[in-house]
């Protein structure tokens, strides 16, 4: 699994002129699910969204997680983070997920995030979705749950 996240003061996501998902101070999660991945990807990962220190304490250091905050997860399902553009000028997605697994994973992700006490927003997953962010500080981060060692 991939995800980026973006620390944020608010998001909200938009599909046809409505919006389906909103949040305050907290992280935007773009997750991508690629083929193979299972539930030890989906813990690992979970683990990190939870306990990342990417928030600032009153020291002004990085010392702080989202449940440290009381933040909120705006996560959204994109499976373009697996591209391959190693080739030519057109991206490959062969590694992406068939669609009922990544949905599969997206929501079991969602559910887990929710059972640890989060706030979660989300998208429509396989919509056509308008994300807007206020990206704070910028802090933005990759994880990937195939380089975790």
């Amino acid at each position: 699994m991939r995800a980026v996240l973006q620390r944020v003061t608010s998001a909200h996501v938009v599909v046809d002129d409505q919006t389906v998902g909103a949040i305050g101070p907290g992280l935007l999660v773009l997750l991508g699910v690629e083929q193979g991945d299972t539930e030890h990807d989906l813990d690992w990962l979970v683990e990190k969204t939870v306990g990342l220190r990417v928030f600032e304490d009153d020291a002004g250091k990085m010392n702080l997680s989202v449940a440290d905050i009381g933040g909120a997860i705006l996560a959204v399902s994109q499976f373009t983070l697996l591209a391959d553009c190693s080739k030519g000028r057109r991206p490959g997605f062969s590694a992406a997920a068939p669609p009922v697994e990544a949905a599969r994973l997206y929501a079991a992700y969602t559910a887990a995030l929710i059972a640890r006490g989060l706030t979660v927003a989300t998208g429509i997953f396989q919509a056509d979705m308008a994300v807007h962010l206020v990206n704070d500080g910028p802090v933005t981060l990759l994880l990937d749950s195939r380089r975790r060692s």
